[in-house]
């Protein structure tokens, strides 16, 4: 099957993304069917809807009413989703790629035919393995209350586990669930574990109103995701909602507001003494980018030495940095400011990268090109690490023999 991009227009607004400074000596090449023998290539952070009516059919008929819908409204349409502020749909001209982008990803119930495109998306953008987050309705249902979300969560997570045990060599749909209701989270830790998944997807803070994960309440869940040896995976956008601002400047203003949420996981598990209790627990901070987390773990750092007699508890290992070095791992798509300062910081075997498919910040289907651009100044090894290497390790996948 030939992929939908061998056909799609590069409209001019995306000729950049061609662009490349072709690469000498590399010993490896990023590209898909070339002579020269290919990297493992995985992306950490790509998305997929599930069918549309999947929970709508099948959640209780007494939490319908909290799930994303559309409304008309006399100014336009809206989203609606219970938690969250009404998102004032604005059509875009998209053209070209952009239209493909806009709707790719969404899967019917013949999953059979809908992963079939997707693979043909993967092999043309070069990618081996992919960690899958839920899109649309399933993901805005983080916002929905506790009780709904988990209700919504535990439909999305058969699902992912029913796509996960056909196609799991090459792509793994990550189960998720919400922290608001520790017992239920923990509950649906232990399920999907004896389902087969070993991912568990929480969402990068458990929202104003609740304690942040320094919190001695999330103990509990810690030591059963830690027993059951899984990571975690903190996708951005995924606590609180990221969108504060409107009107000009709002798209970049709230991507970079997405980013900053970030910051809450790393600094509570790396200065809390959370790794300390629960020394096996691994986190991974999915698409907020790398750029910045040498800057925060210099912070980090400086602030625990220097604020000593207000810093508690005493970490076993030292540093707050340290606990990011042996337990985390960040991912990005695009970031040069992360490629320059992977190797000075030694953070080699932290950093992975992603095409972020089908999103329009991603790098889909341009992401041999984008790999050239960003990584030419690596050693081997680092680059051979951040593009499948770790994550391999991180998430369990199987490197194909001719890769490894």
């Amino acid at each position: 099957m030939a992929s939908a991009a061998e056909t799609l227009e590069v409209n001019a607004e995306n000729k950049w993304r061609l662009e490349t400074p072709h690469p000498v000596g590399w010993a490896r090449t990023p590209r898909p069917n070339a002579n020269k023998q290919k990297y493992f290539i995985c992306s950490v952070d790509s998305h997929i809807t599930p069918p549309m009516d999947l929970i709508p059919s099948r959640i209780d008929e007494k939490y319908r009413g909290y799930l994303p819908r559309m409304e008309n409204r006399e100014d336009g349409q809206y989203m609606i989703a219970e938690g969250r502020k009404p998102f004032k749909v604005i059509s875009a001209d998209f053209q070209g790629e952009d239209m493909y982008r806009a709707k790719a990803a969404v899967m019917t119930h013949d999953t059979d035919a809908g992963m079939q495109v997707r693979l043909t998306d993967m092999d043309y953008d070069g990618i081996d393995a992919e960690i899958c987050f839920p899109n649309g309705p399933a993901l805005a249902a983080y916002a929905a209350p506790s009780e709904v979300a988990m209700a919504a969560f535990r439909i999305y997570n058969d699902w992912a586990a029913e796509v996960t045990a056909k196609y799991g060599k090459r792509c793994k749909v990550v189960p998720t669930a919400v922290t608001s209701d520790i017992p239920a989270a923990i509950a649906e830790v232990e399920r999907i574990v004896k389902m087969g998944l070993d991912i568990i997807a929480l969402p990068t803070d458990a929202g104003r109103d609740k304690p942040q994960y320094n919190h001695k309440d999330y103990d509990p869940l810690w030591a059963v995701i830690e027993e059951a040896g899984i990571p975690i995976a903190m996708h951005v956008a995924t606590g609180d909602d990221p969108r504060r601002v409107r009107g000009p400047g709002g798209a970049i203003m709230n991507r970079a507001y997405s980013h900053e949420m970030m910051v809450h996981p790393i600094a509570a598990f790396c200065s809390a003494g959370v790794l300390d209790k629960f020394p096996k627990l691994r986190f991974a901070c999915v698409e907020g980018g790398v750029g910045w987390i040498p800057a925060l773990l210099d912070l980090m750092d400086e602030t625990y030495k220097k604020h000593h007699f207000w810093c508690f508890p005493k970490l076993k290992q030292g540093l707050p940095s340290e606990y990011f070095r042996s337990n985390a791992i960040g991912s990005f798509q695009e970031d040069r400011a992360g490629t320059l300062l992977v190797e000075p910081y030694g953070l080699e075997n932290n950093f992975c990268w992603s095409n972020d498919y089908p999103h329009h910040e991603g790098t889909w289907p341009h992401s041999g090109a984008a790999i050239e651009r960003d990584f030419a100044h690596l050693r081997e090894d680092t680059r051979a690490k951040i593009l499948g290497l770790n994550a391999a390790k991180f998430f369990n996948f199987e490197i194909p023999q001719p890769l490894i």
